[in-house]
């Protein structure tokens, strides 16, 4: 290990905080967002956090953007030991809602963003013997109501970490899935749904949340030093998580009743 690490989505949110977790331990940082501006900034704290490191815009969509990324680590770096495919994007709706172009959208960047990230790094890491971190949500293990597209894009991310690790322990490649629930993110400026109001209810949730992305980075960083595979940030994730293995169908009654909350919600909003 000598400490260099990959971030995508690392212009903003959690993506920066765990930039600035990990500079704060010194570490060779490059990062890489749509967002040029994003990414100047998120470099200027890194180095103000005690690390360096060097930013290259990225799309995630586009594998050629990110095996040129993994060059570019490789040229700078002269490797790389973790990657942290944290890109990710917003949306909300019914499904009878939702177009597909809504879902091409959400699970080109949610899913097939992690998979090209994790394909485009892999060289690298089996030499180094590095850790992938893959970020997903607790929308992976719970699938609330009126968010299908952004479920199933989640769940395919824990899918793909369950299967690398398994895959990937005789490489010595470690795999961590982090699985946060809502924290205060400008996740909403990509937002992406059929109706305003499911935005707003989705910020209400974000806006309310105790927890914030410096917290989630934190708590990141001592699991995946604690080897731990499926990091849960939040206590309230845990115990629903830990209430689903239990009795799934009391969840599901719980998720009906929510999804006909939401549907009156909407109602007396377009009235």
């Amino acid at each position: 290990m000598q400490n260099r690490m990959m971030i995508t989505g690392a212009g903003s949110g959690l993506g920066r905080e765990i930039a600035l977790r990990w500079a704060r331990e010194g570490w060779q940082l490059a990062l890489s967002d749509v967002s040029e501006p994003g990414l100047q900034e998120t470099l200027k704290l890194v180095r103000e956090a005690g690390g360096d490191g060097f930013i290259q815009r990225c799309d995630v969509r586009d594998y050629s953007q990110l095996t040129a990324f993994a060059q570019a680590c490789e040229e700078k770096l002269g490797g790389i030991d973790v990657i942290v495919n944290n890109a990710g994007v917003a949306s909300g709706g019914f499904f009878s809602e939702l177009s597909l172009e809504d879902w091409d959208w959400q699970i080109a960047i949610n899913l097939m963003g992690v998979v090209k990230g994790c394909k485009a790094f892999l060289p690298l890491l089996e030499k180094s013997k590095g850790k992938i971190i893959n970020i997903a949500s607790m929308a992976a293990l719970m699938q609330g109501p009126a968010m299908s597209n952004y479920n199933v894009a989640k769940a395919g991310v824990v899918a793909l970490s369950e299967s690398l690790l398994i895959e990937l322990a005789q490489q010595e490649v470690g795999v961590h899935v982090v699985c946060p629930s809502f924290f205060q993110t400008n996740l909403l400026d990509s937002f992406r749904g059929p109706t305003p109001a499911m935005k707003a209810q989705v910020g209400k949730l974000l806006e309310s949340s105790p927890i914030t992305a410096t917290d989630i980075a934190d708590y990141i960083y001592t699991q995946v030093a604690a080897g731990e595979f499926m990091i849960l940030p939040h206590e309230q994730g845990r115990m629903a998580w830990a209430l689903k293995q239990k009795n799934p169908q009391l969840l599901y009654n719980e998720m009906t009743v929510m999804a006909d909350k939401m549907r009156a919600k909407a109602k007396q909003s377009a009235n």
